[in-house]
């Protein structure tokens, strides 16, 4: 029999997003947001995770009269959704955008998004 060689990243997939130390290097420590321990520590760690800035999220939330309190969890889970949100209706718009034979969305884009698919008919009108 012979001894398998672990498995290494795929040639195209180096091309695509740089060598495999690279890789390695962009992925976030798991260790390094824990080192010291404490709340602290977590929320540098979900702090780096968001791609939106936290401190504006929780200014909008609190703008909410019904909301007096809002934790740092809460804050990154709605920062989360949101970008979630965001990455969906525009996979969703460039579909429409190609469709015009364009690399550019605009609005007309996301407005057929929002017309064609359901779960985005809250935003009508």
């Amino acid at each position: 029999m012979a001894a398998t060689a672990p498995a290494a990243p795929a040639e195209s997939d180096l091309d695509r997003s740089g060598t495999e130390d690279e890789l390695r290097a962009a992925e976030p420590d798991e260790d390094a947001g824990n080192a010291h321990g404490g709340p602290a520590a977590g929320a540098q760690q979900q702090h780096r995770l968001a791609k939106l800035p936290l401190s504006r999220i929780k200014a909008l939330m609190k703008a909410d009269p019904d909301v007096s309190l809002a934790s740092q969890e809460s804050v990154f889970i709605i920062a989360k959704a949101t970008e979630l949100f965001v990455e969906m209706i525009a996979k969703d718009a460039l579909v429409y955008a190609q469709q015009g034979k364009r690399k550019t969305l605009q609005r007309k884009d996301l407005d057929n998004a929002i017309e064609a698919i359901d779960e985005f008919a809250f935003l009508e009108g």
